[in-house]
């Protein structure tokens, strides 16, 4: 078998066309256009991949995209001033912290400060909690694009043996409750599983593959399951070239789908951050809920 690539970049594309339309409408009904503000510290605020990406799909989409740029020698609590000022701004209907922060700065202090209704990366504690009880349409981005990609396929989720491998807050956690809310059977790998010899076994069973650990071809290809679709999150840089988690060659032969390293998630996850900021537009100004 061979896999079909799921192009994150045409699938970007044509969820941006999407979201385009509804921006249209929600101005077309309020005057306004959803307003989005990005908090850099300490670097140039066009400088960084992310940022100017998420500026190119929201000038694409019809939203005001801006940088708030902060001195790298900001403190903490000049930083939350600023984001109490953006919360407080009728004009900003979403509010995101670019990464990585200085340190000294910590990074979910301020997450948490920002306003629910308002986080455009749905990192804020509030919004996680609500996931976990399936209340929120705040999802954090990159979680949101594996299942974007997911839902590309067309396979019902239902019932199917999902692995993640990998157990962070931002990725892995999010995954696995958006598995479970489509009725997947979910098992999640990390440091522990790996330490008793199990990941393999694990793997191997997957229907559904999630890996987001950050570790260049961590998993094998041969363990891949034949007909499994494959969801690579990771990115490295070995000897110069972007590379995934997973050991891409070996297991593009055996899986049915899979994300290319780069071009897969990280196209995607843009946009979903732009979906975040559209449902807050809807909740702030009551249109469409």
């Amino acid at each position: 078998m061979s896999a079909k690539l799921l192009d994150g970049k045409l699938l970007a594309q044509n969820l941006q066309a999407g979201l385009k339309a509804e921006v249209d409408a929600l101005r077309a009904k309020t005057g306004l256009a959803p307003r989005f503000v990005n908090i850099v510290i300490g670097q140039d605020a066009g400088s960084g991949s992310y940022g100017r990406s998420q500026k190119r799909v929201a000038e694409a989409v019809g939203i005001d995209y801006r940088f708030a740029q902060l001195p790298h020698t900001v403190t903490q609590e000049e930083l939350l001033d600023q984001i109490h000022f953006l919360n407080n701004d009728p004009a900003v209907h979403g509010i995101m912290i670019h990464k990585p922060v200085p340190s000294g700065i910590d990074f979910q202090l301020a997450a948490n400060l920002v306003s629910p209704g308002k986080d455009l990366e749905g990192l804020n504690d509030v919004n996680l909690g609500k996931l976990l009880t399936g209340r929120t349409r705040i999802i954090p981005c990159t979680p949101a694009s594996v299942m974007a990609h997911l839902d590309s396929t067309g396979l019902d989720l239902s019932g199917k043996d999902a692995v993640v491998v990998g157990r962070s807050e931002i990725v892995g956690k999010p995954v696995e409750l958006l598995l479970l809310e489509r009725n997947a059977t979910v098992t999640v790998c990390h440091s522990g599983t790996s330490k008793a010899g199990r990941l393999a076994e694990h793997v191997k069973r997957a229907e559904i593959l999630v890996v987001a650990v950050g570790r260049p071809g961590f998993i094998r290809g041969e363990w891949v399951r034949e007909g499994a679709v494959v969801v690579d999150v990771g990115i490295n840089e070995v000897d110069g070239k972007l590379v995934g988690d997973v050991e891409f060659a070996p297991a593009a032969e055996r899986a049915s789908f899979i994300t290319p390293v780069p071009g897969g998630v990280g196209p995607v996850t843009a946009v979903m951050l732009m979906k975040n900021g559209i449902e807050a537009f809807r909740q702030q100004t009551g249109v469409g809920i």
